[in-house]
């Protein structure tokens, strides 16, 4: 690694999560003996400066750097400074690819908590194989999307081989409880992901295909069982609705089994959705969902409903929940794995804040750490070479320590 002036950048610190997370770092610096050289980068001096003022003294000597998304060499400066870097800008289809060229250009590492798939397969696509000559780790999925499936899917791997001395090949993971609210971002991206596929044949092909961001060469054929609609799981006892998230975090989970040397099994399945209750109040429950999700994605489509939406109805880029609303939310998500012979495991996996905001910003905070310090010894990187990773084939149980100890996030058997 070359000498450089941090071990790590906060690009985007003045978006709604890029405050969360900065205010999370300082927190976490002022409390524990991890001391890294850090400073925070956006296209404003005026508002980065608004923002190191609102951290309080702690925050006195944060330094700011300019860049803008769009700017290649002040990118590419950006990242010569740096080890580490994470983005919050958002949506990364529109604003996303500059960064990523510039961190494999410099052999700079990189995470953001990117839900986008059309996008992450665009990014392996193009630059995977200069990400693996610089030496650039590239970690998309740091937030709940998808550390929580991710590494709960790890997690409940490790437990099977434990108990069972092999894995499990079948997993499901269901959402019991999730208390939290969207910000402009969010929906923003969720907007534009829905407006591309549905003007993309090619994307509306890779929407349904639950290997769309493996490698090439995965040669995975199971038939995966997506919860399209309302149904009922006789394996949790109750209806249970389409999860919006699951269109994400399975392909990533599937990824992970491929990059892995398909550590979960060739024949490996694995699906998500919410549970929302037993008889007839839980199947209206779940149709009601799977309506309010079509009419969502209809109006998405029609450009100048969406248009109104976003102006009228919906939360406002920088806009989000409240701090009271974000120590207020939480989640609960249920998975259960059976193995080949019918042996069966189930585990846990909850948060103690708003799952987009308080929650994600605790889980990219410490996805950061750890790639500026669990992966470097003596100035090296160690583990991974250069390459775009999952959060659970980048990272190790090192991240669940964390996540346990320092970002609420509990791992636990059921």
């Amino acid at each position: 690694m070359s000498n450089t002036n941090y071990d790590l950048v906060v690009f985007g610190a003045t978006s709604f999560v890029g405050k969360i997370l900065t205010k999370y770092l300082v927190e976490y610096f002022s409390t524990h003996n991890e001391q890294l050289n850090w400073a925070i980068a956006g296209r404003s001096q005026k508002k980065l400066q608004e923002v190191k003022d609102s951290l309080g003294p702690s925050a006195q000597s944060l330094p700011i750097l300019i860049a803008n998304a769009t700017n290649e060499i002040e990118l590419n400066n950006l990242c010569s400074q740096t080890h580490v870097i994470v983005s919050t800008v958002g949506p990364y289809a529109l604003y996303g690819e500059p960064l990523i060229k510039a961190c494999v250009t410099n052999g700079t590492d990189y995470c953001d908590l990117t839900g986008e798939t059309q996008w992450i397969k665009k990014m392996i696509e193009k630059y995977e194989s200069q990400a693996q000559q610089s030496g650039a780790r590239i970690v998309h999925c740091c937030g709940f999307d998808s550390v929580p499936s991710d590494m709960g899917v790890y997690y409940l791997q490790q437990q099977a081989i434990k108990h069972f001395g092999e894995p499990v090949t079948q997993v499901k993971m269901r959402v019991k409880t999730l208390k939290g609210d969207a910000s402009g971002g969010t929906v923003a991206s969720l907007i534009n992901v829905i407006q591309e596929v549905a003007a993309d044949p090619a994307l509306r092909k890779d929407l349904i295909n639950p290997y769309s961001i493996c490698p090439k060469n995965h040669s995975f054929i199971q038939k995966q069982d997506y919860v399209k609609a309302a149904r009922f799981d006789s394996d949790f006892d109750t209806w249970i609705a389409p999860f919006v998230m699951a269109a994400i975090n399975e392909r990533v989970v599937h990824r992970s089994n491929a990059l892995s040397g398909k550590a979960y099994g060739h024949n490996f399945t694995y699906n998500e959705a919410i549970l929302t209750g037993k008889g007839f109040k839980g199947r209206l429950k779940a149709i009601g969902i799977v309506a309010g999700l079509r009419a969502f994605m209809l109006a998405a489509v029609n450009k100048p409903i969406s248009q109104i939406m976003e102006h009228y109805l919906l939360p406002k880029s920088g806009e989000g929940p409240t701090p009271e609303q974000q120590l207020t939310g939480r989640f609960d998500l249920r998975f259960l794995g059976k193995t080949n012979d019918g042996k069966s495991l189930r585990i846990k996996v909850t948060g103690d804040q708003d799952p987009g905001y308080g929650s994600t910003g605790k889980m990219l905070g410490q996805a950061v750490l750890s790639l500026a310090i669990d992966h470097v010894e003596n100035g090296q990187k160690t583990g991974r070479k250069g390459g775009f990773w999952t959060p659970s084939t980048m990272f190790d149980d090192r991240f669940i320590q964390r996540l346990s100890k320092h970002a609420g996030i509990v791992f636990e058997a059921v």
